[in-house]
């Protein structure tokens, strides 16, 4: 729901349907949203287009009605397309109308506020939540890295592009960076808060710039460290990296020649396949065409929606600042629908869409 948080606030009412539980193979993993706007527009996907329609009309009727609905859809040989998962999994839908709570969850969630979305619907509990998004720090203001930041950002990783050179690091050159810095790239990494859920592509190809960073950066428990090369490129920056102190198991670590082997040399080509490798390494994915697996495209997804490093990310967060007068830090009427803002060592350990519990 949180990447729908712009336009949904935006509106003056909506009503969202959220995957809240995922069982065997389906497009779409828990904690997918799918939103109506006042004059029906619709965005989001919870299903990769099988039973977009039927969820469609049921949230037009939560919208005018305003009253949560759960609903589960599974494969159906006669309607497969039209309400039913052609993949041959099932999933559970929660709708709900807007609400003060929930949009100041949205807006909070987009100020970068670890963010806890509880809400009730037939008798269930549910709890959806929202952490600042992973970093992706870019070093070398080049064509590659124009390409990366944009490709970056679409996977939704807040991105940064760094370089020492000011006549290159210019938020001109690079629209689609959070933020462009200008400063050493060893001496920004050395200074910013990073933790393990953050990528680090390091673009420069030129050994005073390339050689500190990463030896900065192999020292941090991050979750991507790669850098662009040849092999040649590659052997000689190992050869530094060692006269530098980094021991072998820091090395194994480096990725590099950064990206997966899909034979482009643009720059746009090349974002693609470093973009790839992240999310494979992300994802635990193999890299291979999934016409040479037998495997299961999607793995499967406990109901309950774990995500392990969502989980992880909110280890060492600093807690969320509550409102005056309100413990869950949002100003409200004090509700089962009203999100709670918490502190990273709050935040259940399974807490995302899906956690389903009794009625009170």
């Amino acid at each position: 729901m949180r990447d729908l948080a712009s336009t949904l606030l935006s509106w003056d009412r909506f009503a969202v349907a959220s995957v809240v539980g995922v069982r065997g193979s389906a497009p779409r993993p828990v904690g997918a949203a799918m939103a109506v706007g006042p004059s029906g527009e619709v965005i989001g996907s919870v299903s990769g287009g099988c039973v977009e329609a039927e969820v469609y009309d049921l949230a037009c009727q939560v919208l005018e009605s305003g009253v949560p609905a759960l609903a589960s859809f599974g494969y159906s040989d006669d309607t497969a397309f039209a309400v039913g998962l052609t993949c041959g999994g099932s999933l559970d839908v929660l709708v709900q109308r807007d609400s003060p709570p929930l949009r100041a969850a949205l807006s909070a969630s987009l100020d970068g506020v670890p963010v806890s979305v509880r809400f009730e619907a037939e008798g269930r509990v549910f709890t959806e939540s929202w952490l600042p998004p992973p970093r992706l720090l870019v070093f070398g203001a080049i064509d590659h890295a124009t390409a990366v930041a944009e490709i970056g950002r679409f996977l939704g990783y807040h991105v940064t592009v760094c370089d020492a050179r000011p006549v290159f690091a210019t938020p001109a050159r690079f629209p689609a960076a959070h933020s462009v810095v200008v400063d050493w790239p060893h001496r920004y990494l050395a200074s910013t808060h990073t933790d393990d859920s953050t990528a680090v592509v390091v673009l420069t190809h030129d050994p005073k710039f390339d050689i500190p960073v990463l030896v900065e950066a192999l020292s941090r428990p991050l979750a991507f460290v790669g850098a662009l090369g040849s092999r040649r490129t590659h052997a000689e920056r190992l050869a530094r990296l060692r006269a530098e102190g980094v021991p072998e198991s820091s090395l194994a670590r480096l990725r590099s020649p950064v990206g997966l082997d899909l034979g482009g040399r643009s720059p746009a080509e090349t974002a693609v396949s470093i973009a790839a490798e992240l999310v494979a390494v992300r994802h635990g994915g193999s890299g291979l065409p999934l016409t040479a697996l037998s495997t299961p495209i999607h793995r499967t997804l406990e109901s309950h929606g774990t995500d392990l490093p969502q989980r992880r990310r909110h280890e060492g967060r600093t807690a969320a600042r509550a409102a005056a007068g309100h413990a869950d830090g949002v100003q409200g009427a004090q509700c089962g629908q009203v999100p709670v803002l918490l502190g990273a060592r709050e935040v259940p350990r399974d807490a995302r869409v899906g956690l389903g519990l009794g009625g009170r």
